[in-house]
């Protein structure tokens, strides 16, 4: 199934959570809890200050299927060239996913390397339970983020 069917597909228009299509086309249904809505967010509201354009849960084709970030950021550039698409066709500049406790590290890990391989420059990982986040670049792992946003009380 296409993501561009399922998205016009009425059978769908009222579930809950998001849906995600694995590389090999199945669909993967992630809901999220009221902990998980209000980090999401606040963590949109805070984005905003980069200019550009704070995304909450955008669809992004990937070479490992099609996920979809739980938050994100695109420059007005980036949204100029890539408005009509959906799914995206390549990330925005930020993606940002926010860990479930039934989300695996390597789970984890293939999100990362999904999104910085279809052109993101930084994807985020938060973590609920541990009330911390991790920030990934190209080279790997990054000891602060390049997006100067203010994270102090994301988690309370």
């Amino acid at each position: 199934m296409r993501y561009r069917d399922l998205c016009d597909d009425p059978c769908f228009a009222n579930v809950p959570g998001k849906i995600e299509i694995d590389v090999w086309g199945r669909m993967v249904m992630s809901p999220p809890g009221t902990y998980h809505a209000l980090v999401q967010g606040r963590l949109c509201h805070r984005l905003a200050v980069l200019g550009g354009e704070p995304l909450g849960e955008a669809a992004i084709a990937t070479a490992m299927g099609l996920f979809v970030t739980d938050a994100g950021w695109a420059s007005a550039e980036f949204i100029r060239l890539h408005r009509g698409e959906s799914p995206f066709m390549t990330a925005p500049e930020l993606c940002v996913e926010i860990a479930s406790p039934s989300n695996s590290a390597k789970e984890m890990e293939e999100k990362v390397a999904a999104y910085l391989g279809a052109g993101a420059q930084e994807v985020w990982i938060l973590y609920l339970q541990s009330k911390r986040c991790e920030f990934y670049g190209q080279q790997g792992l990054l000891q602060q983020s390049r997006f100067p946003v203010d994270l102090s009380d994301l988690f309370k």
